[in-house]
C-alpha cells in the first residue's frame, strides 16, 4: 500500500531518519504475506520468512512503516522461534529460493523504532521548530500493539500513550485520545458503508476535539481517513477538511523540512490550514 498510494509517508520517513542517524537500506522485499494468511497459512508464513532470510543474509534487521508488516513478521519471528518443526517447513519452502532463516533478525514499526530505540530526548532535540499551539488527534490503528503478545506487551493495548508521547515531543499538543477502534479498511471491499461509518467515527471525534490535523502510522488508516475522507462526508452530508499526516510528516515539520520535502503535495486533504496556522503562531 505505501509505495502506490502513501508516498507521502515513505519520503518523510525516510526525511526524518536521515536526520536522527538511521541509516535504511533498500532490498529486494516482497509481501509481507498478510493478505493471504486467512486464504493459505503456510504460504503466508513463507512469504513473511522470505524477507526475513533476505534480511539475515544481509545483516540487517527489518524497519516497517506498515503496522500490519511489522506485526506479521514480528508475528513470524515468534512462532518460528516456538516451533522448530514450523521453522522446517518454512524453510522448505525458503530452499527453493536459496534463502534459509536461522532467526538472528528483529522486525519493528518504525514508530516504535523511534520511541524505544532512538529514544524521546534525541527527538526532541532534532526539533528546531516546535509547533506550539497545534492540536493533533492520533489514530494508533489495529495492528501497532496488537496482539499484545506478538508486540512483547511493551504498552498497554488499551491505554496506549507512545504515539501521543512522539507527537508532544515535537511541541504539539494531543487531544484526549479516545479508545481505540478499526479505521474500517479491513471491510473496505466487503461492505464500504460499515467501512465509511467505522472512518466517519474517528473523524466525528477528531473534529469535536479542536484538532488541527489527526495523525496515523499505518498507510491503510490513510486511505481511510485521507484518501475516502470527502466520500465519507459525501456519504453522511458532512464537510471535514480534516488535515491527515503520517507521523513523520509532523515531527518533519518540527524537525525544520518544509512541507514539499515531506510529500504533503501527496496528501489527499489539503494541510493549508495546519500550515497557515504553524506560520500565524511564528514557528
Amino acid at each position: 500500500t505505501a509505495p502506490v498510494r502513501a508516498q507521502n509517508y515513505e519520503l518523510s520517513s525516510r526525511k526524518v531518519a536521515e536526520r536522527l542517524g538511521i541509516q535504511l537500506v533498500d532490498l529486494d522485499f516482497t509481501c509481507c504475506g498478510f493478505p493471504v494468511e486467512n486464504i493459505k497459512h503456510e504460504t503466508a508464513l513463507a512469504m513473511a520468512a522470505r524477507n526475513l532470510a533476505l534480511a539475515e543474509k544481509n545483516g540487517l534487521d527489518v524497519v516497517a512503516i506498515c503496522s500490519a508488516c511489522a506485526t506479521t513478521l514480528t508475528r513470524l519471528n515468534m512462532l518460528l522461534k516456538e516451533s522448530e518443526e514450523l521453522l522446517r517447513t518454512v524453510n522448505e519452502h525458503l530452499k527453493a529460493l536459496g534463502y534459509e532463516y536461522k532467526g538472528s533478525v528483529k522486525a519493528k514499526h518504525f514508530a516504535r523504532l523511534l520511541y524505544e530505540d532512538i529514544g524521546l530526548d534525541r527527538i526532541r532535540a532534532a526539533v528546531k521548530k516546535p509547533l506550539k499551539g497545534v492540536k493533533i488527534a492520533v489514530h494508533y490503528g489495529c495492528h501497532y500493539t496488537r496482539p499484545s503478545e506478538v508486540q512483547g506487551r511493551f504498552e498497554d493495548y488499551e491505554a496506549p500513550h507512545s504515539l501521543q508521547d512522539l507527537v508532544e515531543v515535537t511541541g504539539a499538543e494531543t487531544v484526549p485520545h479516545e479508545s481505540e477502534k478499526c479505521c474500517g479498511g479491513a471491510l473496505l471491499g466487503i461492505d464500504q458503508e460499515v467501512a465509511f461509518i467505522m472512518s466517519k467515527e474517528k473523524l466525528d471525534y477528531a473534529k469535536s476535539a479542536g484538532a488541527d490535523a489527526l495523525v496515523i502510522i499505518c498507510p491503510f488508516c490513510g486511505l481511510m481517513y485521507d484518501v475516502f475522507q470527502e466520500n465519507i462526508g459525501e456519504m453522511f452530508n458532512r464537510e471535514y477538511k480534516l488535515p491527515v499526516l503520517y507521523y513523520p510528516q509532523l515531527l518533519g515539520l518540527a524537525m525544520g523540512f518544509s512541507a514539499d520535502e515531506l510529500g504533503f503535495r501527496l496528501n489527499r486533504v489539503e494541510a493549508t490550514s495546519l500550515i497557515e496556522k504553524i506560520a500565524k503562531e511564528g514557528i
